[in-house]
């Protein structure tokens, strides 16, 4: 059954469009509206009329939802199938360690996506390893590394040390990571500096 009959098989539910998009910010997919009873040509008829507007292929958010400080990442993780973790210095902004301030949107995808070919969306640097459930947080709607995972992907992807220093000190500061986590990145970031 393709979405469109999906769609057509069942009548157009409000309640339940709204709250799967209520559960990610406003936002919602294609496939979801379609679970919801709602065909291409409805979804294109509240885009007419402007009860919703296109965020990107497949990707629609209800136009009088509030908007949220994950409101940008939501689509991101939309696209990526919601299997999209948000870390490096993504993950730091999110935490609030350190006072990196990413130009660029950092997301780690599972290995087997490596294989994919993808279309990926301008500002999103994409990395991929397969993250344990320990290795991972949540915000209110998207996920994002912990901070140890953080810290050592940072450290992994030559992020300048005095940032780093300051995200190892902060999150061992805000109990977010043990005394030896600490002194091991410590020791990591003087050898790194003493072998330059």
């Amino acid at each position: 059954m393709t979405v469109a009959d999906s769609a057509r098989a069942r009548h157009p539910d409000w309640d339940s469009l709204f709250e799967v998009a209520q559960g990610q910010q406003g936002y919602f997919t294609t496939a979801q509206a379609a679970r919801a009873g709602y065909s291409p040509q409805l979804l294109y008829k509240y885009l007419r009329n402007g009860t919703v507007t296109r965020v990107r292929r497949g990707v629609y958010r209800l136009v009088h939802f509030p908007a949220d400080q994950e409101e940008d990442l939501v689509p991101l993780w939309l696209w990526s199938e919601r299997v999209g973790v948000f870390s490096h210095q993504t993950a730091l902004a999110l935490q609030d360690l350190s006072d990196a301030l990413p130009s660029r949107v950092h997301m780690t995808l599972p290995e087997a996506w490596r294989q994919r070919r993808l279309k990926v969306p301008e500002g999103l640097v994409l990395h991929y390893a397969d993250l344990d459930e320990s290795e991972l947080r949540r915000a209110a709607v998207v996920p994002f590394t912990a901070p140890k995972r953080t810290i050592a992907d940072c450290m992994a992807a030559h992020l300048a040390p005095d940032l780093v220093r300051q995200a190892v000190v902060q999150a061992r500061r805000r109990g977010l990571i043990t005394r030896e986590d600490e002194d091991g990145f410590l020791a990591a970031l003087a050898r790194e500096a003493g072998g330059s």
